[in-house]
């Protein structure tokens, strides 16, 4: 899982356990302590998760539909 306590794990936690899932990222904009992530899964998931936020990136850039 998690390789440190990241400033919204519990919240990371409370998602991934809530949801039965093998791994969660939390994206947090503006929150009570600032604007950070945390992220809990198994090392052979991150390469897949990077591959979904780099398409997620292209979106709100408003690239994704020159790749597509």
């Amino acid at each position: 899982m998690a390789e440190g306590k990241g400033m919204y794990d519990d919240l990371c936690t409370e998602v991934r356990e809530s949801a039965n899932a093998e791994g969660a990222i939390v994206i947090v904009v503006n929150g009570d302590v600032g604007s950070g992530f945390s992220m809990q899964m198994p090392e052979h998931m991150k390469g897949v998760v990077a591959g979904v936020l780099e398409h997620v990136t292209e979106q709100l850039r408003g690239t994704a539909s020159l790749l597509s």
